[in-house]
């Protein structure tokens, strides 16, 4: 389990994230949801020990997270930034193999257990084709679906995903979450999901954490979290709020007054 006890992050003078708490139980999926400049990458950050808290506290699994050696981190959390770091041309399936190096060897190299990993990964994903393609030949989505793929061999316990979809078609988009809320539902892993989509988290989330100005406007279940007055109050924004006519999720639609 990976929490978060009130955690507060600065960039210089300025607080990022303020008092913040979250907890990520095995098996459930939190999406973190706010307008731009509301601390969410920052805190998804905090949660790796990328960025330093200057008070409060993250634990994982009951420890605080600065006990653990980096490589154990990696193997416990994998990540999905918003930008990868592609400045070295490897292709597909060497940059998929990376997320398997908190469990290499001494010499580095990959196992045949690691390549067999990667290899059904890759068929998950939908870049089974793309193997011997190089990254930076790739359109957006094709990378942006890699660095899930990657983010997905680790087989790590909690995954902390800034945008996976982001650059993703809507089918994409649902095949990457899908696969997400299976590595919960299957292997009792933790997700944390920062995204824009509120519809898609309305689906796949668990719980919903709002934020705004670096604080915790809202947490719960998508229905107790999504509703007019909360979303507009974080938004600033008047929304329609309707149940989706499959699922029964909410289904969130902005309302844009025509003026006469």
């Amino acid at each position: 389990m990976l929490e978060a006890r009130n955690i507060t992050v600065n960039y210089g003078a300025r607080a990022a994230v303020t008092d913040v708490s979250l907890r990520a139980r095995p098996g459930q999926l939190i999406a973190i949801i706010g307008p731009n400049g509301a601390g969410k990458s920052t805190l998804l950050r905090a949660l790796n020990h990328s960025v330093d808290a200057i008070s409060g506290e993250v634990l994982l699994d009951g420890r605080p997270l600065e006990s653990y050696a980096r490589r154990a981190i990696a193997r416990r959390i994998a990540v999905v930034a918003q930008e990868a770091d592609l400045r070295f041309p490897v292709t597909v399936m060497e940059f998929v193999l990376g997320g398997r190096y908190a469990w290499s060897s001494a010499w580095g190299w990959e196992s045949e257990q690691d390549v067999e990993i990667a290899r059904r990964i890759l068929s998950e994903t939908e870049l089974e084709d793309f193997e011997g393609r190089l990254m930076n030949e790739l359109s957006g989505g094709e990378r942006q679906r890699a660095v899930v793929a990657r983010a997905l061999a680790t087989e790590a316990k909690v995954f902390l995903l800034d945008e996976p979809t982001a650059n993703l078609d809507l089918a994409h988009q649902a095949t990457m979450l899908r696969l997400i809320r299976g590595r919960c539902d299957d292997q009792q892993s933790a997700a944390i999901v920062v995204t824009h989509d509120i519809n898609l988290a309305a689906e796949f989330a668990d719980q919903v954490m709002l934020l705004k100005s670096g604080r915790e406007m809202a947490v719960g279940a998508p229905q107790a979290v999504f509703t007019p007055e909360l979303l507009r109050r974080v938004f600033d924004l008047d929304v329609l709020v309707d149940a989706h006519p499959v699922s029964g999720a909410p289904r969130i639609t902005p309302v844009h007054m025509m003026r006469s």
